[in-house]
């Protein structure tokens, strides 16, 4: 993957999750600038997830840990547990919301 492909699947990915929350009924909030989105969560709490344009990743940080995702095979897949953006994504959300979170991307 070159460079360019690289920002066009990053900046959708995080504009996906970015519509995502918009369809929810659950109170979070987001703040997207410069390549980083932060999910604020009522209790405070974020998710931070950020393009690394050297390493064509993306990183995620949450109250519980960090991970590292790469594309592969069309999907971008945490490299140290295996897990898939989304599934992570909701995972993760679900944990720090208290409820269910479900967020999927629009096709």
């Amino acid at each position: 993957m070159n460079d360019r492909e690289y920002d066009e699947l990053a900046d959708a990915t995080l504009l996906a999750v970015e519509e995502a929350i918009e369809q929810l009924e659950v109170d979070l909030d987001y703040e997207s600038m410069g390549g980083k989105l932060d999910i604020t969560f009522a209790d405070g709490s974020k998710i931070i997830i950020n393009k690394q344009p050297p390493l064509h990743q993306l990183w995620i940080a949450t109250k519980f840990n960090g991970h590292h995702c790469e594309w592969q095979q069309g999907k971008w897949i945490d490299n140290r547990t295996g897990l898939e953006f989304w599934a992570l994504i909701n995972d993760a959300a679900s944990k720090q919301a208290g409820v269910t979170i479900q967020l999927e991307p629009t096709a």
